[in-house]
């Protein structure tokens, strides 16, 4: 095993050296204006980097990890959060989020909880996110709570730098969006148990 870490971070190595040669080559030949040769070396330096595209993928506990460590730390003004719901889950599945209502739209003062699911194709394919706290908008089923992909551009567009982080701040922005900072909002305190395709209560708490 060590060998293999040792193995992968010397072809880690190479691939940026070769980026580095590739940045200072192009400059020169800008300052030239090479235009065909600079191409031509770029393609040359995308075909290595889809071939040994795993090299620079960080795996997917290391990014949860991470993820995991800045939340506990806190997110800017706290009124995003999130965090594990098990610290036992050594799968790193199960989260729960909070979002505090922004300010100026029919959401100010209220409490947001939702749960997001982390299953083993993250973070190339995005968590599942769920409202847990009623809600109207444009982009939650508001009969399971769940935060439509199709309806909601990070998660119909995902990209896998984005972050559960990401998706609650832009949560967040959507309210204060013309066709969300206004819509009638359910009476505070409705927030039944909403059950998951097993039928089991999902539980979300403030971090």
């Amino acid at each position: 095993m060590l060998l293999a870490a040792s193995t992968l971070i010397i072809n880690f190595q190479n691939k940026l050296t070769i980026l580095k040669d590739y940045n200072k080559a192009v400059e020169s030949m800008l300052c030239h204006h090479c235009t065909s040769s600079c191409e031509l070396l770029k393609a040359r330096v995308q075909k290595i980097s889809d071939e040994n595209s795993c090299l620079f993928s960080v795996p997917r506990n290391f990014r949860l990890l991470e993820e995991l460590e800045r939340g506990e730390k806190g997110i800017g003004d706290g009124t995003v959060s999130y965090g594990m719901d098990d610290a036992d889950d050594v799968f790193m599945q199960s989260w729960t989020g909070t979002i505090v209502g922004p300010h100026n739209t029919v959401h100010e003062g209220r409490i947001y909880q939702l749960k997001l699911f982390c299953d083993k194709e993250y973070p190339d394919q995005p968590p599942t996110v769920r409202f847990q706290t009623r809600i109207n908008m444009t982009c939650v089923n508001q009969e399971t709570g769940v935060v439509e992909p199709s309806l909601f551009p990070m998660l119909a567009d995902w990209q896998r730098e984005h972050t559960m982080e990401d998706i609650l701040t832009q949560l967040k922005k959507e309210m204060m969006s013309p066709q969300n900072r206004k819509l009638a909002q359910p009476p505070e305190g409705n927030e039944e148990p909403r059950m998951d395709q097993k039928g089991l209560v999902l539980r979300c708490c403030i971090m």
